[in-house]
């Protein structure tokens, strides 16, 4: 019996890329995970920390399209720490200077930059958010109402996204269709 060289293979059921059809190769299985593709799309395996950049960013003055509830959260989680780590370095400046007797002029400085560079990003996300359960952006108005539109709002935010497309646009990638 003779020996076949290494690099061919025995015979025909050892091949690891025998094409199905005139030169196609076969689809390879894709790994299953609960249901659901393992490879994802750039949005799906985007962190959090992305929607609160891209928010900032490309989204800056977007009010038009969807926001799905992952977005929305992962931004406010990323405003929230933004927010505390201004503060902790005004405060730091502040102490510095000795001014933590009176007005920490640095630290509400710093808090009123960053709330004015961060609202128009907010205030589209709202929209976009009320968008994606089938809402007018208009909605966000509410927020105007003491108490209650904030309520209001909260209540919006966890509604989950309408999985088909509506008036503002196709379903977010990463929602299930029905």
């Amino acid at each position: 019996m003779r020996a076949q060289p290494a690099s061919a293979p025995a015979d025909a059921s050892t091949a690891t890329a025998a094409p199905t059809q005139a030169g196609n190769a076969p689809a390879a299985r894709q790994p299953q995970h609960f249901g659901r593709s393992a490879e994802q799309s750039p949005a799906e395996s985007a962190g959090l920390w992305s929607y609160f950049w891209r928010g900032l960013t490309e989204n800056y003055f977007n009010f038009a399209g969807r926001a799905r509830r992952k977005e929305y959260w992962g931004y406010c989680l990323f405003w929230t720490v933004a927010l505390i780590v201004v503060i902790g370095i005004g405060l730091f400046i502040d102490h510095a200077m000795g001014n933590l007797d009176e007005l920490p002029a640095v630290t509400v400085g710093l808090c009123g930059l960053f709330l004015l560079a961060t609202a128009l990003p907010w205030f589209g996300l709202n929209v976009r958010r009320l968008h994606d359960i089938g809402l007018t952006g208009w909605l966000f108005l509410l927020i105007l109402v003491p108490t209650f539109g904030s309520l209001i709002i909260l209540v919006f935010a966890l509604i989950p996204t309408q999985p088909r497309e509506n008036q503002w646009g196709p379903v977010p990638e990463g929602i299930k269709t029905a």
